[in-house]
């Protein structure tokens, strides 16, 4: 063939070798070790959502530019699934009369958006998504944003490494009430300013002051200074206050880093009060990683009351440019234990019936039979991240001393089956 097919993977999303699959166990473990001490359950659902279920809250620019969307066979609009609230509203809808409350879920889906491939951003990602749902007081968002901490923490991350950022969009809602900002204009400039980091502060007045005119500029002055926007508002505001006891919770829990923003606006349209950004504090990695906050009103979309309901997302390729930014990953090892190679002819049951004793005691064990050379054998296991060879011929399978090798040490001695067995697992 003259045209040969390109081993690329298609633009923006990943393959995953045995040491990239590796690192999103480690990361998977990690996460639902965290989770699951707080009392979450797992869930999970199909990745083909119907497309009019992300048209109703999440948000045009999601819906119009990021999502994969197409019409099935039936005449269908179908979307792979750009986020898991949605799906998890629909889940706890579908069945809210059969579940007991408060939920505790998690999930760990695979996600994709269409949109331009960088450092973070990918088209398809993995992303941790945890909710409470059935809490009307502030104990879920701090329950949340503890989950979120312990999460960072477990992975060997230190207060220094990274700041939780909280505002509530209510008190956005407020300001825009106080400036006599329409809720047409309103939307429009809550969309800027979750933006306003990422622009110079040049272009950030002239698009506020697209919007509001004159006032522009003292809105912008506003929003650049707590203290001032705090004493515009004024601090036995209800939303103030919200604010401060969940920053003083937190705080009492032992969670220090948590700073006011009140520009943080969180990109989806389902968020009713609270919300929060875990952010990395690193010079080469200053960036949000991820958030959430509180989404009372999502499961009136399926035809149910309002559910209170407070949750976030935690995707994997942040995280993992987080952890690599701070020298937190721990270096690949394969899982497996060790590679029994034989040497010369040998009786093939026989090899069977030792690997499956070593198996037996809880060792993974691949088998290697009728290699040409122990330095080939040598070669191939270092290229596969495998720590020990057990070397065996006729002379060991009588004598029942194997030669065993290690790979990190390059030492070579003679060993029991008991032995090798103990040095392995130690």
């Amino acid at each position: 063939m003259s045209n040969k097919l390109d081993t690329s993977p298609y633009k923006g999303v990943r393959d995953f070798y045995p040491e990239d699959m590796w690192l999103e166990k480690y990361m998977f473990e990690t996460m639902r070790k965290a989770v699951e001490s707080y009392g979450y359950v797992e869930y999970t659902a199909s990745i083909l959502e119907p497309a009019e279920l992300y048209k109703a809250k999440s948000g045009q620019e999601i819906v119009n530019e990021q999502t994969y969307t197409f019409t099935d066979r039936g005449n269908r609009e179908v979307t792979l699934r750009p986020e898991m609230t949605p799906t998890v509203a629909r889940m706890v809808a579908g069945r809210r009369r059969d579940l007991g409350f408060p939920l505790r879920w998690y999930s760990i889906p695979n996600l994709f958006r269409y949109e331009n491939p960088q450092r973070g951003r990918l088209r398809e990602h993995y992303q941790l998504n945890v909710d409470v749902f059935g809490i009307t007081g502030l104990s879920a968002e701090v329950e949340i944003i503890s989950v979120a901490n312990a999460i960072m923490q477990g992975f060997g991350a230190h207060d220094a490494d990274y700041s939780i950022l909280i505002n509530s969009r209510k008190l956005l809602k407020e300001l825009f009430e106080l400036f006599n900002i329409s809720e047409e204009k309103s939307y429009t400039l809550s969309k800027l300013i979750d933006k306003k980091e990422k622009v110079s502060a040049e272009d950030f007045l002239s698009g506020v002051e697209e919007l509001i005119g004159d006032n522009a500029k003292e809105l912008v002055a506003l929003l650049s200074s707590n203290q001032k926007l705090l004493e515009r508002i004024g601090e036995d505001h209800e939303t103030v206050k919200t604010i401060l006891s969940v920053i003083t919770s937190l705080d009492q829990l032992g969670i220090k880093n948590v700073i006011f923003t009140p520009t943080l606006m969180r990109g989806f349209d389902y968020y009713t009060d609270i919300v929060f950004e875990v952010f990395d504090t690193h010079p080469e990695n200053n960036r949000s990683l991820f958030g959430g906050g509180r989404y009372d009103n999502l499961l009136e979309l399926f035809g149910n009351d309002s559910v209170p309901a407070v949750g976030f997302g935690m995707g994997d390729v942040t995280l993992a440019d987080f952890l690599r930014t701070h020298n937190l990953l721990p270096a690949y090892r394969s899982e497996v234990g060790a590679v029994l190679a034989t040497i010369g002819a040998v009786d093939e049951n026989e090899v069977a019936i030792l690997a499956q004793s070593f198996r037996s005691k809880g060792l993974n064990v691949a088998v290697t039979i009728g290699a040409k050379k122990p330095a080939d054998v040598i070669k191939n296991t270092l290229k596969q991240g495998v720590k020990y060879i057990i070397f065996v011929g006729e002379d060991e399978l009588s004598k029942k001393v194997y030669t065993f090798k290690d790979l990190t040490t390059e030492e070579t001695s003679s060993l029991s089956f008991d032995d090798i067995v103990r040095s392995i697992q130690s």
